[in-house]
Order: structure tokens, then sequence, then C-alpha cells
């Protein structure tokens, strides 16, 4: 199983550089399911991954002046402080049991990959519609949005570990303007400052598998080159509902999984 899950991390990279996103969806799964890490070391670990794989992703799309430094430090700045002190306080504070029914406890565990697979289905929704394409808004450059926008995206990212490509993309694209190629380039930017300030919240805290991490970050950026040349290529459409409909049963056996059949 560990072997699969080395394979498996090269579509954590292929995602990424394809549709400027969808990392975590796939890294938290592996991590915990093949890789059997406890939900709190998963989504640190996600973080470092899908951080560094974006940041790596993100190179050869600002060479092609795909990336918008002045919109991605706008939208950062307040997502990076954010995410920062989810991780390093917030999270270390839950307690082990959350809330207790009669015949239902919901653990940390519990909470923390719950909300992730609700995201999941969430994100995958938008995915599934099939939207042709985000036109621009052509309104001004709304500054207080993008700042509230990252700030939120910052505390869920915080919460989960995850990137949340699937929800900057679209708020760059309708906040700010930007062609959705520049979106793309500039989401990637964003998540490799989002997750990389998380993981030194984590890394804080905690102690780290330095050489797990960097086996499995070096597969998934030879993911990341793979999904960056295949993105002049592929019809991101058709493959953003496959991929989808792929996030809905994901994260609909997450939710299972963690009630249901734990």
């Amino acid at each position: 199983m560990e072997y699969f899950g080395y394979i498996a991390a090269i579509f954590i990279g292929f995602l990424l550089g394809l549709l400027g996103g969808g990392g975590s969806i796939l890294s938290i799964p592996i991590l915990v399911y093949i890789f059997k890490l406890d939900a709190v070391t998963a989504s640190a670990y996600s973080l470092f991954i899908v951080g560094t794989t974006s940041f790596a992703g993100a190179v050869p799309k600002y060479r092609d002046h795909l990336v918008n430094l002045r919109t991605g430090f706008l939208f950062g700045i307040p997502s990076i402080i954010t995410i920062f002190l989810t991780r390093k306080f917030i999270v270390p504070a839950l307690p082990e049991i959350i809330v207790s029914f009669e015949n239902f406890v919901i653990t940390k565990r519990l909470f923390l990959l719950g909300l992730f697979a609700i995201l999941m289905v969430l994100a995958s929704v938008s995915m599934i519609r099939g939207r042709r394409e985000i036109h621009p808004s052509r309104k001004k450059y709304n500054t207080l949005l993008i700042i509230v926008e990252g700030t939120l995206i910052g505390f869920l990212t915080g919460l989960v570990g995850a990137g949340g490509g699937f929800l900057i993309i679209p708020a760059l694209v309708l906040l700010t303007g930007l062609p959705m190629k520049t979106a793309t380039g500039t989401s990637l930017f964003i998540i490799a400052l989002n997750s990389l300030t998380g993981f030194l919240g984590d890394l804080l805290n905690r102690p780290m598998d330095w050489q797990f991490l960097l086996i499995i970050t070096s597969i998934a950026i030879v993911g990341v080159h793979f999904g960056n040349v295949m993105s002049r290529k592929i019809s991101g459409i058709k493959l953003k509902k496959v991929f989808g409909w792929f996030t809905l049963a994901m994260g609909c056996w997450i939710l299972v999984r963690e009630t249901i059949l734990s």
C-alpha cells in the first residue's frame, strides 16, 4: 500500500499543475488512509507537500507571465497571517472530543476530516456543473473583498490543511478580473504562500519526518511539471467535470468512512 501511495503522489502535483488546485483533495486521503497518519499530522504534511509543489508549479507559470504578484500578495498576506495563527494556536487547542451526544461523539479527527470532506463535496458541485468559463468582473478592483476572502480561506486552509485552490480561483476571477489562466497561475503562488506558512505553524509545535516528506514532495513535483505541460494541451473544462465526480465520491466516502464505518 505504501508503494501505491508513492505512485499516487504523482497525481497530487499533476492536478496542481493542470488545474491550479486540487492537490490536497488527494494528499490528505493518501496520508490518512494509505500511510495511516493521524488527521492533524496528515494536514500538516499536506500543507508542506502541496505548498512546495505549488511553488514549483508557479515558477514556470511566472515565466509565462501567468502569475499576478500584486494580487497574489494582496490575497496572500491576510491569508498567511490567518493560517499561521490557526495552525499555531487553534488546531493544537482543539480537544480530542469536540462534542459528545448520547450515542455519537464528534472527535477531533472526525471534525477535521468531516469538515475537509464537506469542502470537497462543495468544491465538486462547481466542477460538475461544467461551466465553460467564469467571466471576469468589469467592476473596480475590489480590494476589501479580496482581503476578506483571503482571510476566510486562510482560516479554512489552517483547519483542514487544504490549499483552497478551487475557492481561490473563482475569487480571483470575479473580484480582480484576472483571465482564467492567470488566475490559475496566481492561485498556485497563493497556495504556496498559504500552505508553507501554515506548515511553519505546525513546525513550531511538532517534530517532522523529513525523509518521508521530501520523498513524497519530490514525487509530487515531478507530477506538477507534467501537469503544467498538459495544461497547454488538455481542455481543463472536461477534466474538471471528471475530477468533480471523483472529488464528490471521495468526499462522500470520507464522510461514510469516518461516521458509519469507524
